[in-house]
């Protein structure tokens, strides 16, 4: 198996690519190459001359700024890492393609390259939301700002077979993101997802409020991308600020720090498990072919768990199995 990784994407690169790609390859059987992408005289520097085995480098001489324009980058970046990586993939030279850079241009030329899967409507974003319950996926965070019922229905089946096959998460349970739990709330747009997803899915639990998305039953969140991506980025925010203030507040009384350090333990436990670092990067839902995007400061632990994410996605044939479960949608409608 051949994972493509953008080499020159995201905050960090090349070094975290470099390095959560040698992390990956030490866990993972021999079958497992892969293939980055990117300036060939900066990435052997960063191997120092000592390039592994199961590591090969494609040259790119194009770089994606986030001054260039998405649905662009085809023809005036062609031969940039995303656009290389992507075609990779369409043409059977990688089984899947893996980048931390611009999240719309890695969307624009997946869809692009690889096209839709056979009867979705759109392709989404999702993004994993650790919890003490083992987690959930809310999408779309993104990709379809403005949407309508058949998208948001489409994000639910194929957020459901992520986690089925990614996170290995069986009997997902489906909440519909809300204002309010009673049926009538929301938009025209989610009074008539809420009425579809009723009556096609047995495993639909309801619409979910604000306040508990991350304590709901459901572990699939739906919703369009405006709202998705407004809740993504304020979650990011806010745990960021808390952490900042209990770091201020311990700093600053001695009492506090005693206390820090016997709870250190406790720190530890609760600060992995809702790394985002521990689950890597999400595959663009609904493209017929397995693209990873990465948080834009993954650091070498996330990319690591990204080229899991992908071998796993390849592994248990996520793109076929969705085939499946959204031509049987189809079928019903």
């Amino acid at each position: 198996m051949i994972i493509a990784l953008d080499a020159m994407g995201g905050d960090n690169a090349p070094h975290a690519v470099i390095n959560g790609a040698i992390e990956a390859l030490s866990s993972t059987p021999d079958d497992l190459e892969l293939l980055l992408l990117g300036d060939e005289e900066i990435l052997k520097k960063e191997f120092n001359g000592s390039i592994p085995s199961r590591i090969s480098i494609h040259h790119c001489t194009d770089v994606i700024t986030n001054h260039d324009q998405a649905s662009r980058i085809l023809k005036t970046k062609p031969n940039s890492s995303i656009v290389q990586g992507i075609k990779m993939v369409k043409n059977n030279h990688a089984h899947g393609f893996i980048s931390a850079g611009n999240t719309g241009s890695i969307l624009a030329a997946s869809l692009l390259i690889l096209g839709r899967i056979p009867g979705v409507q759109r392709p989404a974003l999702g993004a994993y939301i650790p919890t003490s319950t083992g987690g959930k996926i809310l999408c779309d965070v993104g990709a379809n700002p403005d949407a309508k019922p058949v998208y948001l229905v489409q994000f639910a089946i194929m957020g459901s077979n992520y986690l089925d096959h990614i996170e290995g998460r069986k009997n997902t349970k489906i909440g519909l993101v809300n204002i309010g739990e009673e049926p009538n709330k929301g938009s025209e747009l989610y009074q008539e997802t809420y009425k579809i997803l009723k009556d096609k899915f047995p495993n639909f639990v309801g619409n979910v409020e604000g306040r508990n998305l991350l304590d709901s039953d459901a572990n699939v969140l739906v919703c369009d991308g405006f709202v998705g991506n407004t809740l993504l980025k304020f979650a990011e925010s806010w745990i960021n600020i808390f952490g900042s203030e209990i770091k201020s507040q311990i700093k600053n009384n001695l009492s506090y720090k005693l206390g820090a350090y016997l709870l250190n333990p406790v720190f530890n436990e609760i600060r992995k498990r809702y790394d985002y670092e521990e689950h890597g990067g999400v595959p663009l839902l609904g493209l017929n072919g397995v693209s990873i995007v990465s948080h834009g400061s993954a650091g070498s632990k996330s990319i690591k768990n990204s080229i899991l994410a992908a071998k796993k996605c390849v592994d248990k044939n996520l793109i076929e199995d969705t085939t499946n479960s959204i031509s049987k949608f189809l079928e019903t409608v």
